[in-house]
Order: structure tokens, then sequence, then C-alpha cells
């Protein structure tokens, strides 16, 4: 939950380090050329890899290789060798990547919860401040209120209640 009066996150990326970071997003591309996209059906129809599906791939590739004479010339180990090598090497990548995501996706969130915790703080404390006849203030939470009127018509919600500061 949080409180209003510990920022864990206080901080802004210069421009710099905005296209630092978008620099290296695209330099990771440039790298994997061969990344592809799936649609969503794709993605439903494709063989997945777990633990074990990788351990019969590599006891068939070790099969293949120590038996040439049985396989088919229409399937070919080393293409067969090759995906599995990136799949090895993509699922390194993709862990780094995912624990990157993981901790942007965090920081965002926190960051945009405290601005809103202290939003809502702003709002009940221009509220309190137009009901002690404050001037202006009316015409603030009369901008604020739209954010929790409802779709059917007039109705104002009340905003969630604020955490109790402490």
């Amino acid at each position: 939950m949080s409180n209003l009066l510990n920022n864990r996150v206080n901080a802004t990326a210069t421009a710099a380090q905005v296209t630092a970071v978008k620099a290296a997003f695209q330099t990771i591309l440039t790298n994997l050329p061969f990344l592809v996209g799936l649609t969503a059906d794709e993605r439903k129809s494709l063989n997945t890899v777990d633990v074990s599906n990788k351990a019969f791939t590599e006891d068939a590739i070790n099969a293949a290789v120590n038996n040439t004479t049985l396989v088919p010339s229409y399937l070919s180990v080393a293409n067969m060798q090759n995906d599995l090598t990136l799949f090895v090497q993509l699922d390194e990548i993709s862990g780094l990547a995912n624990q990157l995501c993981e901790r942007i996706e965090d920081t965002k969130m926190l960051a945009g919860s405290e601005a809103y915790g202290v939003a809502l703080a702003l709002y009940k404390s221009f509220g309190s401040a137009a009901d002690a006849g404050v001037l202006g203030a009316d015409s603030i939470v009369d901008q604020l209120k739209k954010r929790f009127a409802t779709s059917g018509g007039n109705a104002v919600t009340s905003p969630p209640v604020l955490p109790a500061v402490s």
C-alpha cells in the first residue's frame, strides 16, 4: 500500500538516457535479425519445448549424428542442431530480458501508484478547500471530479479511499 510520505521512486530519466536505452534495444534487434513475430494461432499450434522435450530433442540429435544411414534425406540434422542451439541461446537471453522487463514494469507501477496516490490526496485537499469556501477551489474540484463520473450519466462516484498516512 502506498505511503504518501515515503516516495520510493523519485527519479526521471534524462532525454539522453531514454535515447541510449532505445538505441540499446535497436542494437539488440540489429544483432538478432532473425527474430520473428507469431500470430496467436501460430503460438497455439506450435510444439513447445520444456525440460523433457529438450532432453528428447538432444537425444534424437545424438542418435541421428551417430546413425546417419538411418536419417531420411528430407530431414536436416544440421538445421535441427542450429534450432536447438538458438533455442538455448534465446532461453538465456529471454531470462535476462524477463528480469529487466519485470523491474521496468515494477518501477513503472510504483511510480504511477505514487503519483496517483498524491493526486488523490490533492483531490481530497482541494475538496476540503472548496468546502471551506476557498476561492478557486470549486473549479479545481469540478475539473478533477470528472475522472470519477460514471459513463451512465452525471452521477459521480467517490474516489478510492486514501490510505492512512503513517
